[in-house]
């Protein structure tokens, strides 16, 4: 029997695979308890608790403890913790019944349960959204319960369940084959190798091949790719226990593609790190010397260390993402990973095949000719015949062939004439395919291979032609003719594709690519796939956008170049996939820049292309929807698919388009800028303006006789402008922003920092001067060292509060000034969220002076005329920045 989900991976698993491979099908549906018609729904329920759910599970699923902890272990509420305990001992514990006082560790903790409740619920709502919008594209498989056959997700998957598979498919945990017709699958995902093989019901493992587990013949194995033919199975394994589910459990397939947005994340931590090892000692020592006291020196340093870290970078971070997710969901695109969404709107080239992208994606046979350019009913039966019986990838062509038999021919009568052999799946090396068909005639009882395919790989194995119901040979005037009726069709815009045919080809059984030799040439397939009238248009707006379409299609020339040039693409320049082959890697990187299609491409082709074009330094998106287009689409720094792609290409996209169109795609890659231009507003605005008051920490500890804040002073504005900044993923971009990408990077951000940083620093220093020479004398009655020892705990009181006040004004008003290059409030203002947030939290932060609390948190009694103080610096500030960032303007091209 199955081992229990309790039991860990083990050489008993290797055994279970062993044994099930060997045994007939019989044997096997009866060791699961199975049956062919499919297990009831009591049986479901009862194998899905004994062997488990079908997903991988990860250290990185969500759940609500670990948001919980994630919310409340953070440095901002671990250094409160270690404030709140210190003030514990030194106002309760350690001191006399009438001078106990549990206020400040009141509050203390009341910040650390509101900082980590706001965290948490918006990384559960965040959470939330996400599994929804997953929801929208999940991939299914067809299984059979009850004798009834229906498409379900794959996490419904239990062990016992009959799974039918077809092309495109993804083999959605570890099975048994119980039956089997022309199955070819690709099982990349566990051995690394690309070329399909084919699997047999009935072929067991042979001796000499136990050990070779992994290419069992009627064993297929969870992430495996159907490729071409159909089959039936049984589930044996589900989740951890499948190989993948083993393999998953080393490497996770969310962590094998790294964004732009993770890199940029690290250095950000790199540069905080740094900092933070430089100032906060700094702070300490500084402030241990000139004060004498290092237990509060050293608390403060602490505090210092928390406020140059933006603790509310997780939380905006995944609310921006969400938000753009569940925005791009309203205009039809579903982001599958979120951290994507940064390249989305970085990408500044776009990698598509035409068809269905540029093209309405209804591909209509025009013509079935002879070699003679005649319309020719025997052209289409054959081409029926191809085209009805293979079982791989029934794409647009061989739907389109299909529908005009239907409308022509007697299909009923052929399928009765005809019955299907063998066949040779397509690949994109070979590019045709071919079947093998028995006329049923006991008159002629011929075997017929019949092949189609792109005309030069056609003639390549053809040695004769059929004209007029004549047989000649292929010579090479023939085959010039034959080229030049095809460009003659191509300049029409026709989609050309030719058809051969082979008698009594080898002895049933033994059909293979080596069959596909000396053909006959028989007719060709004129296709129509006519541009979508919004190609043109929204190839345009990617253009102004700063996006660069390329083409990258298996198509020829003269087809691509008609289309190309109907919906405005530069079709000066057209390279083929053997134009690729032998270049020097500077001549590629040459090629890939002045070309924007490409045609007769495989695969590797594709692949390498998105290669050489990052590597040129491009942020670059592909768009697919075939299992040709997989291999592209993980190369690509962000996979773009449709809903109704392949199971392989879904699996592989960062994000799916619910519509097949590049107004679909536009319009995300302009929300996805926008949620860039938040994430890096807070990320720079925070870094710049915490630098800034850690040179004004510097400053003031240097030369001031007293800190110049207390620590929990210090986290309270930390938490007031931290949490007034969980409104800017609600902010806006200018339309300039918008129209040009812009690369994930940390490297101006020091440039940034000293740039506007000490611009704060200036007028703390005006406000630390006005305080400590003016304001604070007068209030108190004289200066700081001709006072007495009770006067000069006011002075402290009322100095910390004006520093206070004006910290968190500023602060708020960077928001402001440096949100946009333009004047704030004049020639640019933010989102009423943005200025409800931080008008609100300023005002919040002036009236705590004023409050049952100021005691407490051991403030001063700041007179209102203050204000005027605060209002006068205010306006110099943003003058300032403004200046500042005319300066910064000259030589930077963005200011965010």
């Amino acid at each position: 029997m199955l081992k229990k989900t309790s039991m860990t991976a083990s050489n008993k698993d290797l055994q279970l695979v062993k044994q099930i491979a060997k045994e007939s099908r019989t044997e096997t549906l009866a060791r699961l308890h199975a049956s062919a018609n499919g297990l009831s729904q009591k049986q479901v329920e009862e194998n899905r608790a004994n062997y488990g759910s079908n997903e991988i599970a990860s250290n990185k699923h969500d759940s609500k403890l670990r948001f919980l902890a994630e919310a409340f272990l953070t440095p901002f509420t671990l250094v409160l913790l270690i404030l709140a305990t210190a003030s514990l001992f030194t106002n309760y514990i350690f001191v006399p019944a009438s001078q106990k006082d549990l206020s400040t560790v009141i509050i203390m903790i009341t910040m650390v349960f509101i900082s980590g409740i706001t965290s948490f619920v918006q990384n559960i709502k965040s959470s939330n959204a996400v599994n929804s919008l997953l929801k929208m594209v999940s991939v299914t498989t067809n299984i059979r319960r009850d004798g009834k056959d229906a498409e379900t997700p794959t996490s419904e998957v239990v062990v016992g369940d009959i799974i039918k598979l077809g092309a495109g498919d993804m083999v959605p945990a570890d099975m048994r084959l119980l039956s089997s017709k022309d199955l070819f699958c690709s099982a990349s995902s566990l051995n690394g190798e690309s070329n399909p093989v084919e699997k047999m019901a009935t072929v067991g493992p042979k001796p000499d091949q136990e050990n070779d587990y992994l290419n069992y013949p009627d064993i297929l194995y969870e992430g495996t790719t159907i490729v071409s033919g159909s089959g039936v199975g049984v589930v044996f394994a589900t989740g951890e226990k499948t190989m993948f589910g083993k393999l998953a459990q080393e490497i996770s397939r969310k962590d094998i593609k790294q964004t732009t947005f993770d890199v940029g994340i690290k250095n950000i931590s790199k540069l905080l790190i740094t900092m933070t090892v430089i100032i906060a000692p700094l702070v300490f020592i500084i402030n241990g010397l000139t004060k004498g006291d290092w237990v509060n020196a050293l608390i403060f340093a602490i505090a210092t260390a928390v406020g140059l870290t933006p603790e509310m970078l997780p939380v905006i971070v995944t609310t921006n993402l969400v938000k753009g997710s569940v925005e791009m969901s309203k205009h039809g695109t579903i982001i599958k990973k979120m951290n994507s969404i940064q390249n989305f709107g970085s990408a500044d080239v776009l990698c598509t095949d035409k068809t269905g992208t540029l093209t309405q994606d209804k591909v209509v046979l025009e013509r079935h000719y002879d070699l003679n350019l005649q319309e020719t009913r025997h052209v289409l039966e054959l081409s029926y015949l191809n085209s009805y019986y293979q079982t791989g990838m029934r794409d647009l062509i061989d739907g389109a062939v299909i529908d005009a038999a239907n409308d022509e021919l007697d299909t009923n009568e052929i399928q009765r004439d005809y019955n299907k052999i063998d066949e040779i799946p397509f690949d994109f090396t070979r590019r045709r395919m071919s079947v093998v068909v028995a006329n049923s005639d006991t008159e002629h009882g011929e075997h017929l291979l019949v092949t189609k395919g792109a005309a030069e790989e056609m003639m390549a194995v053809s040695t004769k032609v059929e004209v007029d119901g004549k047989i000649s040979p292929l010579t090479e005037d023939r085959k010039k003719d034959i080229l030049q009726k095809i460009d003659q069709m191509n300049d029409d815009g026709l989609r050309v594709i030719m058809v051969a045919y082979k008698k009594n080809p080898a002895p049933v059984g033994e059909f293979s690519v080596k069959d596909e030799t000396e053909l006959t040439l028989f007719g060709f397939l004129a296709f129509l796939d006519p541009p979508k009238e919004s190609a043109k248009d929204a190839l345009a707006k990617l253009k102004s956008d700063g996006i660069t379409v390329k083409i990258l299609t298996g198509d020829n020339e003269a087809v691509t170049r008609t289309v190309g040039l109907q919906v405005g693409l530069n079709v000066d320049t057209v390279y083929t996939g053997a134009d690729l082959e032998g270049k020097t890697d500077e001549e590629l990187a040459k090629m890939v820049e002045e070309c924007s299609i490409f045609v007769k491409l495989n695969p590797e082709n594709k692949t390498r292309i998105i290669q050489l074009l990052k590597k040129n330094g491009h942020t670059v998106g592909y768009m697919g929807d075939g299992i040709n287009d997989a291999p592209a689409m993980k190369a690509a720094d962000v996979s773009i698919s449709v809903d109704t792609a392949v199971d392989i290409a879904k699996e592989s996209a960062d994000i799916i388009l619910l519509h097949k169109d590049l107004n679909v795609l536009e319009q995300g890659v302009r929300i996805g800028r926008k949620v860039f231009g938040n994430t890096m507003k807070y990320i720079k605005i925070t870094l710049s303006s915490n630098f800034g008051n850690i040179l004004s920490i510097l400053v003031a500890s240097s030369f001031l006789p007293f800190l110049p804040m207390l620590p929990l002073q210090l986290l309270i504005l930390d938490l007031l402008y931290g949490t007034s900044c969980l409104s800017l993923p609600f902010d806006t971009m200018s339309d300039e922003y918008l129209k040009q990408p812009r690369t994930w990077s940390t490297r101006k951000l020091p440039k940034f920092m000293f740039y506007f940083g000490p611009t704060s620093s200036v007028f703390d220093v005006i406000t630390f001067a006005l305080l400590y020479f003016v304001i604070c004398p007068q209030l108190v009655g004289g200066s700081f060292t001709a006072i007495s020892a009770a006067q000069q705990v006011a002075f402290v009181a009322l100095f910390h509060t004006g520093w206070f006040i004006e910290s968190l004004w500023t602060q708020e008003m960077v928001i402001h000034a440096l949100r946009d290059r333009r004047l704030p409030f004049i020639k640019q203002h933010a989102t009423y969220a943005v200025i409800l947030a931080t008008f609100g939290a300023g005002i919040i932060g002036t009236l705590l002076p004023f409050s049952s609390l100021a005691k407490v948190l051991k403030f001063g009694p700041m007179p209102l005329s203050y204000m005027w103080v605060i209002l006068g610096i205010l306006i110099l500030y943003i003058m300032l920045t403004t200046l500042v960032k005319h300066f910064y303007l000259k030589n930077e091209k963005f200011l965010i």
